[in-house]
């Protein structure tokens, strides 16, 4: 017969899976947090305020991923990375049409024309 112990009761997982309730190491589950800030400045640098909306939902739904990791929540954290990866998505696809009508309305918009004269009233002091 061998000397050992017998293991005490308690819950058990197989090795590498945490326990339920355990806090999981961040960087497990992908947050998009820098995707979802580049992603607003960008909206609000290219003249979309409507994309900056939707990035700063990506912003809170992609801070939750650490704290609900740090809580145990795989599935939770699982559920906040996926909104805030949708949202980013939402933004980018904002910013970029925030970018294509910059381009236009400078280009074939006129908008260089109004540019040049608001700069020439600057100039002129009126």
């Amino acid at each position: 017969m061998s000397t050992i112990p017998p293991p005490p009761p308690g819950p058990y997982a197989a090795p590498g899976t945490p326990l339920p309730g355990a806090p999981i190491a961040p960087g497990t589950v992908p947050n998009h947090l820098a995707w979802a800030i580049i992603a607003t400045v960008l909206s609000l640098c290219l003249c979309c305020i409507v994309g900056t909306i939707p990035g700063i939902v990506a912003i809170v739904f992609a801070a939750k991923v650490n704290t609900l990791l740090g809580q145990g929540d795989l599935a939770g954290a699982q559920r906040a990375s996926n909104t805030a990866k949708t949202w980013c998505w939402v933004t980018t696809g904002l910013c970029i049409l925030g970018l294509l009508w910059t381009i236009y309305s400078l280009t074939l918009g006129g908008g260089m024309e109004q540019y040049q004269m608001i700069f020439d009233q600057i100039q002129s002091g009126v």
